[in-house]
C-alpha cells in the first residue's frame, strides 16, 4: 500500500510583479482613474464581481477621504500600487497629507439609532474597512500608507501546504 498522495496545488503568493502604479493629483477628478486601476488589479486576480466591488468601494472611500480631509482641497498626490495573485488582490494607497490612521479614529457607527440621530462622519470609512479582508496602516517617511487586501469569495485564507 502506498502512502503517496497526489500533489496539491500550492496557492501562488502575491509575489508576481506589481500590476502597476498610478500616480494622480489628489482631486475628485482622479477618483475615476483610481477606480479603473483597482478594477484592473481585481481582474488580474480573477476576483468575482462581489469581491472586486468590495475592494473598489474601500479604495474609493479612502481616496475620497484623502482628497477631502487629508489635503483639504490643496495640492497633493496619491500613489496607488496593486499586486495580484490567484483569487487575491492587494492595493497600497500612499499620500503625504497630514497623518491619519483610518482605524485609530474610526468608531463603529451607532446603527441602533435612526440616521438623523447618529453623529456625522465615519460611516464611509467604517464600511470600507469592514468590506476588505485585510487592512493595515503605517506612517513612514512622512507618508500615510494604507494596504487593503481582498480575496475572492470562497477562497481559503490558509490553504494546505503542498
Amino acid at each position: 500500500m502506498s502512502d503517496s498522495h497526489p500533489p496539491r496545488k500550492a496557492r501562488t503568493p502575491l509575489t508576481e510583479p506589481a500590476a502597476g502604479e498610478l500616480q494622480v493629483p489628489a482631486s475628485f477628478g482622479s477618483l475615476a482613474a483610481i477606480a479603473s486601476f483597482v478594477q484592473a488589479v481585481a481582474g488580474r486576480a480573477g476576483l468575482d464581481r462581489r469581491a472586486a466591488y468590495r475592494l473598489r468601494l474601500a479604495v474609493d472611500e479612502l481616496a475620497t477621504n484623502i482628497v477631502m480631509h487629508g489635503y483639504r482641497g490643496g495640492d497633493g498626490r496619491i500613489t496607488v500600487r496593486g499586486r495580484s495573485g490567484p483569487g487575491r488582490a492587494r492595493i497600497v494607497v500612499e499620500d503625504s497629507a497630514p497623518e491619519f490612521d483610518p482605524v485609530a479614529g474610526c468608531l463603529p457607527p451607532a446603527t441602533e439609532l435612526p440616521p438623523e440621530q447618529r453623529r456625522i462622519g465615519g460611516l464611509g470609512i467604517h464600511l470600507a474597512l469592514t468590506s476588505v479582508d485585510e487592512f493595515s496602516y503605517v506612517r513612514h517617511d512622512g507618508r500615510n500608507i494604507s494596504t487593503l487586501t481582498v480575496q475572492a469569495e470562497g477562497t481559503d485564507p490558509c490553504p494546505p501546504l503542498p
